[in-house]
């Protein structure tokens, strides 16, 4: 990737990050809402700060320049997920601003100010960008438009009332007199903030909902303007590549760099510290991203391994089934579910396994740090800003409020980059700290290499599930039983006093504590298994991603055993849920359930499987059809989506979040698995942690559910139901149930 050379007055001190500068304060808090709007002329960055003042304010969600243009201060991180167009949608309906007009920037690391409504803390997680900001945003908008019409109104000498505004222009119509934006942007900032405004009637919405609107991300991401960390370059700036012990826990005792420092372009050699969540390890600083590579592969280093996890994928399994074996501390317990079981007709006994998963973003983990004498500079992908910047100044012993953090894109983090202990801008910082000790006093860039990625650890966990169905006579579900084991990544985390309570790591088992389904009788227990030294964390869908599979496999196996057609035996198990209903049945009908496949050619078999889950708020239904060949592989041919997110904001981004979902979770259905052997991770790169080819991807359609509720999550939604739907086409065509993630060729053994 090309590295640009960003203007100094963009990377230079206290000038980096957002600014924005104000006549006055403008609010000092209603319900939660922190509003600043800087409406004086633009100026450049160092100029700003010296006309700032006392009065230098650096809250805003948005600002308006004087040549007309409206840029939104995003809380978010833009991964991908498209919250940038998101934010400024919700603005501009508001604001009646022209879309074309509208820019977007990330917002510097202020956790009072930019706090994530949803968990209380800055940062980017559980698709809850929009739904926390679908109100706050839109006052910010609706507040900036009033200032706009106010400033107006004095001007013109005419009533607020008579004024109106479309597409950034301000205008009364009975005079013809007519305003940009940029022309009223230093009046409406002497204008008193409203106490209170009014947001718009749905009916009367003009960008929310509207098909094709552009991505805000889009121009910067096609003409190579867009920045990424990868692309920063400081001056002075060495790009620092770490080597890693080969065993979670291990930690450097004897280093010999002579070779790495005699690669060309290499500067330094550090060790560096860490602790039971983070790598110690050895990096090397050079003058550009290959020599720090090539310096890295040339060192030769002992690990000391006395403290080391030793146990491979296989053994953790066994001690996982030894746990399902016993009773765990119970997550829900409705009925009698044991005595329903001895009673019942027919049984269903299943065992899953899910194995490690990988985040395997396309941008590898990477942070640019500067150390100054009481202060530390960050620069990067940013999506847990409050986390971040507290555990850096800790580690630095500096006030959180000398910790800066610039936003930039991500490529994609998948909850990988939202760290709850930091991992990776920590041993950034901590390698610029090192390199500093050694008199290297330049900005560094550390960078991951794929194999550090993929063996970097903080997966999504290994589960192993034990479940029993009992159906009566009819064939109706009369109780289930669900043991599951695995890794609690909560404990330790911001989030354990809410999410990890009385044994139970409520997003270990979130997907079946609340399962939908009518069974009178049901009992979920949970071990937390302890010892186990693979770091783990959120995954795109966190439980989801295994609970969807077992429960929505069982349901099919349930129908299949008793006669019912599996969408039917659905609906009659959901008839207290009607959203649920609502995207199984538009699922169905645009999948053409009723009708029969196609037939493949000669010696294939086809099929057709559906699934539908819930997670952070929304409502998923998905068809798959499969082909299966004569020689037992598998073409997965389209997959048929239904969603129901509440309110849509932005359709089209809706429809590539799922199409991007159903992408992601094939690999993990299909390929995707972290296995260790003796310790050590197996995988490195994508050749073996694979992910799904082009020429694996199938049709997929997507269909909204039209909704007036507030907007929920998109961007993990679209993961949980596409394996279970594949397992069940699979069955469907072949007879076989699979219990075991990924598939891979278990339809040939």
């Amino acid at each position: 990737m090309a590295e640009l050379q960003l203007p100094n007055e963009t990377v230079a001190g206290e000038d980096s990050g957002i600014r924005n500068f104000s006549r006055r304060a403008f609010l000092r808090g209603t319900g939660g809402l922190a509003l600043g709007i800087y409406f004086a002329p633009l100026l450049g960055r160092r100029g700003l700060a010296e006309a700032a003042g006392d009065d230098f304010e650096p809250n805003a969600f948005l600002r308006i320049g004087s040549d007309g243009v409206v840029t939104v201060i995003a809380k978010h991180v833009e991964m991908g997920q498209g919250s940038y167009t998101g934010l400024a949608t919700l603005i501009a309906e508001e604001l009646d601003a022209d879309w074309r007009r509208m820019r977007v920037e990330g917002a510097p690391a202020n956790t009072a100010l930019y706090k994530n409504l949803a968990f209380g803390l800055q940062g980017t997680g559980g698709s809850s960008a929009i739904a926390n900001s679908f109100e706050q945003m839109r006052k910010a908008g609706a507040s900036a438009r009033a200032m706009l019409v106010a400033a107006a109104a004095e001007q013109w000498q005419v009533p607020a009332e008579q004024i109106g505004v479309r597409q950034g222009v301000v205008e009364h119509a009975a005079s013809g007199r007519r305003a940009g934006f940029g022309e009223l942007a230093e009046a409406a900032a002497r204008q008193p903030l409203p106490a209170d405004v009014r947001l718009k009637d749905p009916k009367d919405f003009r960008l929310i909902g509207q098909q094709k609107l552009p991505r805000t991300d889009s121009p910067d991401k096609t003409d190579g303007s867009a920045l990424f960390t990868q692309d920063i370059r400081l001056p002075d700036m060495l790009v620092a590549v770490p080597a890693h012990p080969p065993r979670f826990g291990a930690t450097p005792s004897k280093i010999e760099a002579s070779k790495a420092r005699a690669v060309p372009g290499v500067v330094a050699v550090v060790e560096y510290p860490g602790d039971e969540r983070r790598f110690a390890g050895v990096a090397v600083l050079a003058t550009n991203t290959w020599a720090a590579i090539r310096g890295r592969d040339a060192l030769q280093v002992e690990w000391d391994e006395s403290k080391a996890f030793r146990l491979g994928s296989a053994e953790i399994l066994a001690q996982y089934r030894e746990l399902a074996g016993q009773p765990g501390t119970v997550a829900r317990n409705d009925g009698d579910a044991g005595s329903a079981l001895e009673q019942a007709t027919r049984r269903i006994d299943a065992e899953f396994e899910f194995p490690y998963l990988a985040h395997a973003a396309m941008e590898p983990l990477n942070c640019v740090v500067r150390l100054d004498e009481g202060h530390c500079e960050i620069w990067n992908g940013e999506q847990w800003q409050s986390g971040d910047q507290q555990l850096v100044a800790q580690l630095l012993g500096i006030p959180v409020e000398a910790v800066s953090i610039t936003q930039l894109y991500a490529g994609g983090s998948f909850g990988r980059r939202a760290n709850p202990h930091s991992d990776y801008v920590l041993e950034a910082v901590s390698i610029a700290r090192a390199a500093r000790d050694q008199g290297v006093k330049g900005p560094v860039k550390m960078v991951w290499t794929r194999d550090n990625d993929t063996r970097g650890g903080y997966y999504r966990p290994l589960f192993l599930h034990r479940a029993s169905l009992g159906l009566d006579g009819e064939g109706r579900l009369m109780a289930w039983q669900h043991r599951l084991v695995g890794q609690s990544f909560m404990q330790g985390t911001p989030f354990e006093s809410v999410m990890l309570k009385d044994g139970i790591d409520k997003v270990a088992v979130e997907g079946i504590d609340n399962l939908a389904y009518a069974v009178p009788n049901l009992h979920v227990e949970l071990h937390l298994a302890q010892g186990i030294g693979v770091p783990t964390q959120w995954w795109r869908s966190v439980g989801h991603t295994h609970t969807a599979y077992a429960t929505e496999t069982l349901i099919d196996e349930a129908a299949v055993a008793t006669g019912k057609d599996p969408y039917q035996y659905r609906r009659a198990l959901l008839d207290k849920h009607p959203r649920h209903l609502g995207v199984l049945d538009l699922v169905a009908e645009k999948a053409g359930w009723s009708a029969a496949l196609p037939p493949g050619a000669q010696g294939e078999r086809r099929g057709r499987g559906i699934a539908v889950h819930e997670s952070f708020g929304s409502f998923v239904a998905q068809v798959v059809e499969v082909t299966v060949k004569p020689d037992h592989s598998y073409r997965v041919d389209r997959v048929v989506c239904a969603v129901d997110c509440g309110l849509a904001i932005n359709p089209d981004v809706i429809r590539a979040q799922m199409e991007g979902g159903i992408g992601f979770a094939l690999s993990a259905a299909m390929h995707s698995a972290i296995t260790l052997k003796d310790g050590m991770v197996e995988q490195s790169n994508f050749h073996d942690f694979q992910v799904i080819r082009f020429n694996e991807m199938p049709q997929v359609e997507v269909h909204i559910v039209p909704s007036a509720v507030a907007p929920t999550g998109v961007g993990e939604p679209g993961v949980p139901p596409l394996a279970p739907a594949l397992a069940n086409a699979l069955f469907a065509a072949s007879g076989k149930r699979i219990r075991r993630l990924p598939i891979g060729n278990q339809l040939q053994a």
